[in-house]
């Protein structure tokens, strides 16, 4: 659905932003989807599957605002310090967990973004479903080795990730440029495509994720 929408808003002024929107709180679904499975991988337990598509809306919506401003104050506070010309890169942190980015360094803090949403869901599930960003924090900042850890390596392999992206990428603009497929058949494999490497690029980053925290859980910190 996420990759559906921003297709569709692609291009499109008046649609970019409600676009966006819906794009990421797809992507938050995604997210709780892979996160159950992850967990329940790992040998832990979620609640996850228990909540109706409303609930995990409305936990969406909940997480969305909150991490939206934590992207917005750490882009303002990027651009305050100098670093101007990357500070947009790290607006699209959320985004970022399922589709590509230009920048490395936003790969990497696409994944320190994953990170801090999967504490908040975990945070939530023990917590009576209500969201609280400062707990999930509090909570990162304990887990803080293992996660740190998990992070670096997660945007290490977004970056692998995002050339070998590219060279698909590639590889398809020249299909389309020279195939004597129908636009249908085009459309159809662009489509899957991008929705191939966002599964992949979910699956991957709660892989890594809950395999760090369920380190940090057994070894402590």
């Amino acid at each position: 659905m996420a990759t559906a929408i921003r297709i569709v808003g692609f291009g499109k002024p008046g649609l970019i932003l409600p676009a966006l929107v819906l794009a990421d709180i797809c992507v938050l679904l995604a997210f709780f989807a892979t996160a159950r499975d992850s967990i329940q991988a790992a040998g832990g337990q979620s609640s996850l599957g228990e909540l109706t598509l409303a609930e995990q809306i409305r936990l969406s919506r909940s997480i969305l605002w909150r991490i939206v401003l934590v992207i917005i104050i750490a882009t303002l506070a990027t651009a305050a310090i100098g670093f101007a010309c990357f500070a947009p890169h790290l607006l699209w942190g959320l985004d970022g967990m399922a589709f590509d980015q230009g920048a490395d360094l936003g790969r990497f803090w696409s994944a320190a973004i994953a990170a801090l949403v999967l504490m908040m869901i975990v945070n939530a599930e023990g917590n009576g479903g209500r969201v609280a960003l400062f707990a999930a924090v509090r909570d990162l900042g304990r887990h803080a080795l293992w996660l740190g850890a998990a992070v670096l390596v997660l945007g290490a392999i977004n970056v692998a990730l995002g050339y070998g992206q590219q060279l698909v990428r590639t590889a398809i603009w020249q299909f389309w440029q020279t195939s004597m497929t129908g636009q249908p058949i085009k459309n159809l494999v662009y489509v899957v495509f991008i929705f191939s490497f966002a599964m992949l690029r979910l699956w991957i980053t709660l892989s890594i994720l809950t395999f760090g925290l369920k380190q940090s859980y057994a070894r402590g910190g």
